[in-house]
C-alpha cells in the first residue's frame, strides 16, 4: 500500500499532548479504513502537525481522521518511506514511546537542508578523468563530515549532495567544516579548476508542492547555484542559528546570508530561466520585462544576487547545462548546441572551449563511460 504524509495547521491552543491524543484516536479506529498510522511529528513553534500513514488512498486518511477526531488534514501527499526516513530520521513512532498510552513525541518535522555542488570551471591543466577522481575523493570525505555532524544523506550524485539536519547549528557547522577542509583540498591540488558551492535552507516537509520538502530543496539548490565558491544560507537559517547560539557570532567572512528580498528575486529569476533557457531568442529585454524591472534595475539586482550580469548568467547557465547533457552521451554535440539555445554548433564549441578550456568533442571523448 502507498504511504502518505499529511499536514495539519493547528491553533495556538494545541499542545504536544493534544496531538499525541489525536494520533492515539486514529490508531484505535484505523482498521475500519484499511489504514495504518506509522508516526507523527508536531512543531509547537510553527503550530503544524504531520502524520505518516499507510493507506489505500488519500480519501481513506481523511475519513479516518474525521471519524477519529474531526481534525482533517490541510494537505496530503504521497511519499516514499525510504526518502521520508532519509529526511526525518524515522518512519515509525520511537521505541521509547511505544509502551506509553500517549506517544508524546517532541520532534518537529522542520529540517535544515544543505545542498553542495562541485563546479568544474576548467579542464586546461588536467584530464576529465583526473577531475572525476578528485570529485570522488571529495565525496568520500564529504560523507564522513556529514555523518560527524549528525546529518543524513538524502541524495548523492557525482557532483551533488543533498543532506538533511535536525539541528540548524549542526548544519551550519558541517558546512563550515566542509568548506574549510574539502575546499582547501580541491583547490590545493587542482587550482581554480574545481569549486565547491554550498547552500542552506530550512522548512517543513509538506507545503503546496507534490514532493516532500520540495520548496526547501529547491531553495537550497538555487542558493547553492549562486554560491560561487562559498557558503550562502537563507535568512531563516541565519535567524535560527543565531537564536541557538546567542553568545557565538556567525563568521561573516565564511558565510553569506541571502536576504529575504534577494531570495524572492532569485526564485523569480530561476523560475523564468528554467522555463526559457533553451529559447535562442531570449534577450535581456524579455528578461527584464518578465521580471518586472528595467534593464538597469535587472543588472543591479543580478550583480548583487548572483554576481553576474543578465547576459553572463544566461550564457553560463546554458553552458553548465550543456556540460551535463554531454556527460550523459545521449545526444550528439550539434543536438546539445541547439537544445541549450545556441544558434550554431560552431559558436557553441567556441563558447564551451572559452569557459571550460576544452572542446566539446574532446570532453565527450575523455568523459568516463
Amino acid at each position: 500500500m502507498p504511504i502518505y504524509m499529511d499536514r495539519h495547521d493547528v491553533s495556538e491552543e494545541v499542545t504536544a499532548e493534544i496531538v499525541a491524543h489525536l494520533h492515539h484516536e486514529d490508531l484505535k479506529i484505523q482498521h475500519k479504513y484499511d489504514c495504518r498510522g506509522l508516526t507523527y511529528w508536531f512543531d509547537d513553534k510553527r503550530k503544524t502537525a504531520f502524520c505518516l500513514v499507510e493507506a489505500p488512498n488519500k480519501e481513506a486518511i481523511q475519513m479516518m481522521h474525521n471519524d477519529a477526531h474531526g481534525e482533517v488534514a490541510n494537505r496530503i501527499i504521497e511519499v516514499d518511506g525510504q526518502i521520508v526516513e532519509s529526511f526525518l530520521g524515522r518512519i515509525e513512532d520511537p521505541k521509547k514511546s511505544q509502551n506509553t498510552t500517549l506517544n508524546i513525541i517532541n520532534d518537529p518535522a522542520f529540517r535544515t537542508i544543505m545542498v553542495t555542488t562541485v563546479k568544474r570551471l576548467s579542464f586546461k591543466k588536467t584530464t576529465v578523468k583526473e577531475l572525476q577522481g578528485a570529485v570522488q575523493d571529495h565525496n568520500r570525505a564529504m560523507a564522513k563530515t556529514v555523518h560527524n555532524h549528525k546529518g543524513r544523506i538524502v541524495k548523492q550524485e557525482t557532483d551533488y549532495f543533498l543532506t538533511s539536519f535536525d539541528s540548524v547549528t549542526n548544519a551550519v557547522l558541517c558546512a563550515i567544516a566542509i568548506y574549510a577542509e574539502l575546499e582547501r583540498t580541491l583547490n590545493g591540488f587542482y587550482g581554480a579548476q574545481l569549486k565547491l558551492n554550498i547552500g542552506l535552507s530550512a522548512g517543513v516537509p509538506v507545503t503546496e508542492q507534490d514532493g516532500i520538502f520540495e520548496d526547501t530543496i529547491k531553495s537550497a539548490e538555487r542558493i547553492s547555484s549562486i554560491a560561487q565558491d562559498k557558503i550562502i544560507i537563507s535568512s531563516d537559517v541565519r535567524d535560527l542559528y543565531e537564536s541557538e547560539n546567542l553568545n557565538f557570532a556567525m563568521d561573516r567572512q565564511v558565510i553569506e546570508t541571502l536576504s529575504s528580498a534577494n531570495e524572492r528575486f532569485l526564485n523569480f529569476l530561476m523560475d523564468f530561466i528554467e522555463r526559457e533557457w533553451q529559447n535562442n531568442a531570449l534577450s535581456v529585454d524579455s528578461f527584464s520585462k518578465r521580471l518586472g524591472c528595467s534593464k538597469s534595475q535587472l543588472y543591479r539586482k543580478m550583480m548583487v544576487t548572483t554576481g553576474k550580469s543578465p547576459n553572463g548568467f544566461i550564457h553560463d547557465y546554458r553552458l553548465d547545462m550543456a556540460l551535463k547533457l554531454l556527460g550523459k552521451k545521449t545526444e550528439n554535440i550539434s543536438e546539445v548546441a541547439f537544445e541549450t539555445g545556441f544558434n550554431s554548433p560552431a559558436y557553441f564549441s567556441k563558447c564551451f572551449s572559452d569557459k571550460f578550456g576544452i572542446l566539446p568533442s574532446k570532453y565527450v571523448q575523455q568523459y568516463p563511460h
